[in-house]
């Protein structure tokens, strides 16, 4: 019981944040209480219209039963269907509000969770795990709501006739509404662990196939990932075949509590209606609407299942948004006390353009120890390059001077702002990050250089286009601008030019660009580099991180990170030694 109260705790306020209108609750617990009701009343019926027909009185005595079967089985199937409909709305509308507000208050919320994803596990948050929270609505508030009035109202039906077949009633109705779903729901604890662990590492395979299909044909290995992906999808199953049995076990007590109700039942209305006090068709109505009764309990157990699996749900999302994300509005959201490490946000009439600074910056993941300490400036019209061997923490730097990572120590400043208390399209005023790994959307040209910007015009876009080195091939493309692409249908040398060019119609003052060249040509590699810093020709900061040295002759300033030691003062370097 505390298991599932500590379930319903976690789960108030992500429900918060998916706004359910409480009439539109109301009607779906209605209508499914209704279909219950009528189920039940359809068992006091037949089992009145049987008993009495067995004494075979005129047919006129049977008439309105019989009407009242007829009745109450069509109306238990359509308020299935309008409580299907209803229950549904309300999950849907709840799934579409809390899937908005997630994804608006990542934007605009802390980075550092979302950084230290996986693809898949974020995925997975962003996904499954917003539906399972759906869920709880379809089948577990509302089953479990309705169960509550019905099984009251039967208990209440039933008294009427026989007060201690109630009481039985009641026990058994209490037993399987409470002790069933209760041992359903700590048996089904056991296996969510391991069924979050294989649907993410599901999510995270399938992502990698769609989205390197390319890069893994090239090397490959696309057999491998499937075989790894096929792997992972029969552990799921196999989690999944596990976690049904807890529910098929309780659903077998649920079986035995109706069982001892209808023969509780028996045992003390026979007598009764041996010594009078019950009549034959009051007898047949005691013993046969218990039947009917726990229609109503039987899905409690998967509900409370559905409960706890929503509950787990919502605390991933929960911890997805943190503290400050799971606030009643966007201004609780910034306001000052909503995060130990928040900064105030930037002034509006801040400066921009004054460039990049940090003085003793230590940059690393929050809890881990600093990857290393630096001091650097870049300022408009200037370029550096950080370089060195993989792991070293290059973009671990990147991401802290964007304002993604909060600084371990020291500080960093731009345009005159601590980066970190910068949010959402603020930040975007002072600087484009590019990820190694950005993605490309499955949406015309336009759309994709919209992801920076939402407002971006065709005059703009081309002027991006021509910047980034793309005007020539989006040309030649058949709708040029509205032609559609995606991941797989561009070249590498393509694909980095066109994050570039997203980056470039952002109009923030600073480029951060993580690993541009990556897994191009040497030859490409080069051009694209020598563009790249021949960006700061036009005003703009540009700083890369790059393991590509061979144009690095056009940056201003290289700064050198090496294993375990702080970074370098940044300083030219023509002598660095250059990639074949």
């Amino acid at each position: 019981m505390n298991t599932l109260l500590a379930d319903l705790r976690d789960l108030r306020p992500v429900l918060g944040l998916m706004r359910i209108r409480r009439a539109m609750v109301a009607r779906a617990i209605a209508l499914g209480s209704l279909t219950l009701g009528a189920s039940v009343a359809l068992s006091g019926v037949s089992a009145w219209l049987i008993v009495r027909a067995s004494q075979m009185p005129p047919v006129m005595f049977l008439n309105v039963a019989a009407v009242g079967v007829r009745f109450f089985g069509i109306l238990r199937g359509v308020s299935r269907y309008l409580e299907r409909l209803a229950s549904h709305d309300v999950a849907l509308e709840g799934v579409v509000n809390l899937r908005t507000t997630l994804y608006e208050r990542l934007a605009t919320g802390r980075t550092e969770r979302i950084a230290a994803l996986r693809r898949g596990d974020l995925l997975a948050r962003t996904g499954v795990d917003v539906d399972d929270v759906g869920d709880v609505v379809v089948r577990g508030i509302v089953p479990a709501a309705a169960a509550v009035v019905v099984s009251l109202g039967s208990v209440i039906a039933v008294a009427f006739f026989n007060p201690l077949s109630a009481l039985i009633l009641l026990v058994m109705l209490a037993v399987s509404a409470l002790v069933v779903p209760v041992l359903a729901a700590r048996a089904d604890t056991e296996a969510e662990q391991a069924r979050v662990a294989e649907r993410t590492a599901v999510g995270t395979a399938t992502e990698t196939l769609i989205t390197r299909a390319a890069d893994l044909a090239l090397s490959g290995r696309t057999e491998t990932e499937l075989a790894r992906l096929e792997a992972a999808h029969r552990r799921s199953a196999a989690v999944e075949n596990r976690a049904a049995r807890p529910l098929a076990a309780s659903a077998a007590i649920a079986v035995l509590t109706t069982g001892l109700s209808v023969i509780g039942a028996l045992l003390v209305a026979i007598p009764a209606h041996v010594s009078g006090a019950l009549t034959a068709t009051e007898l047949g109505v005691v013993v046969l609407l218990p039947l009917a009764a726990f229609e109503a309990t039987t899905a409690l157990p998967a509900a409370a299942s559905q409960v706890h699996r929503s509950a787990a749900a919502a605390r991933r999302i929960a911890d997805l948004l943190g503290p400050e994300g799971m606030a009643a509005s966007p201004e609780e959201a910034t306001a000052p006390g909503a995060d130990d490490c928040a900064t105030p946000a930037a002034p509006s009439g801040s400066p921009l353009g004054d460039g990049l600074r940090a003085e003793a910056l230590r940059y690393g993941w929050p809890g881990h120890a600093p990857l290393g300490e630096v001091t650097l400036e870049v300022g408009p019209g200037r370029s550096l390059a950080i370089v060195g061997p993989s792991g070293v923490g290059k973009t671990t730097l990147l991401l802290t001077l964007a304002g993604m990572l909060p600084a371990a120590g020291g500080s960093v400043r731009l345009d005159g702002l601590d980066p970190y208390g910068l949010r959402g399209a603020e930040r975007t005023r002072h600087v484009a990050l590019t990820a190694e790994d950005a993605h490309v959307f499955t949406t015309t040209v336009l759309e994709n250089l919209r992801a920076a910007r939402g407002d971006v015009t065709t005059q703009e876009a081309w002027e991006a286009l021509h910047r980034a080195g793309l005007e020539e091939w989006v040309s030649a493309l058949p709708a040029g601008l509205d032609e559609p692409i995606g991941p797989e249908t561009v070249s590498g040398g393509e694909r980095r030019r066109l994050l570039i060019a997203r980056a470039l119609v952002s109009r923030a003052p600073l480029l951060l660009l993580d690993e541009p060249a990556e897994h191009l040509s040497a030859e490409v590699a080069h051009a694209l580099m020598t563009d790249l810093l021949g960006l700061t020709s036009e005003g703009l900061a540009v700083v890369v991180v790059t393991h590509h040295t061979s144009a690095l002759e056009h940056a201003d300033e290289i700064l050198t990170l090496t294993p375990g030691t702080a970074g370098e003062t940044p300083r030219p370097d023509p002598t660095l030694e250059t990639t074949p």
